[in-house]
């Protein structure tokens, strides 16, 4: 079953994003990673925040910002992607550098608002947890070229396939790279800080 749900989601990843990899511009990555030049990845969108509140992704995104689209009912790897994360973003406040991170569900009929504030409190102080209606949710995953889809062979305890690709975000440029989820946080943490001192 778990290679069966892995091997959707490469795939699915893949069709995300492989199609703006290859048809982008091919120059030279000068921080070493995986970014997409010319990818419209991104754009507007309006969720619920853990707090409750509406917010829009400039709301969100007010510094440099890791976004992961997943759901808090995952059992292996949405956590694993999270802790990452998380990881990465303390390594860079161990340096200096202010990140954000944020989590933003696929699952909005169980994934509520204290349910999202809950699981993301267990990663990191700051980062911030979003739900929505299932309109919203799929308005911002369509924004981002995301991917996911409900196993509906069980109505209570269901899986959802998806993408797991995490995307560094920037206010005023958006997208700067994507991680996939075999990167480790030291990874993410030097590829993030290495565009950020470009923007700086």
């Amino acid at each position: 079953m778990k290679a069966a749900i892995f091997g959707t989601v490469t795939l699915a990843a893949a069709a995300g994003l492989g199609v703006y990899t290859w048809q982008a511009m091919q120059t030279p990555a000068p921080c070493g990673d995986t970014a997409v030049a010319g990818a419209a990845i991104g754009g507007p969108f309006e969720l619920v925040s853990e707090t409750g509140e509406t917010v829009t992704e400039a709301e969100v995104i007010t510094k440099p910002t890791l976004i992961y689209f997943g759901y808090t009912f995952c059992p292996d790897v949405c956590p694993l992607d999270a802790m990452r994360n998380a990881q990465a973003a303390y390594i860079l406040e161990d340096e200096g550098i202010d990140i954000g991170t944020a989590f933003i569900t696929v699952d909005p009929a169980r994934d509520t608002v204290e349910v999202v504030r809950e699981f993301t409190d267990n990663f990191h102080d700051d980062m911030i947890g979003l739900t929505g209606s299932p309109e919203q949710i799929r308005a911002a995953s369509q924004a981002y070229r995301t991917y996911y889809r409900v196993q509906d062979d069980d109505p209570e305890f269901y899986l959802v396939d998806h993408s797991t690709q995490t995307y560094l975000m920037f206010p005023e440029t958006g997208f700067a790279t994507f991680f996939r989820n075999d990167t480790p946080p030291e990874r993410v943490a030097e590829v993030s800080a290495c565009f950020i001192d470009q923007r700086s």
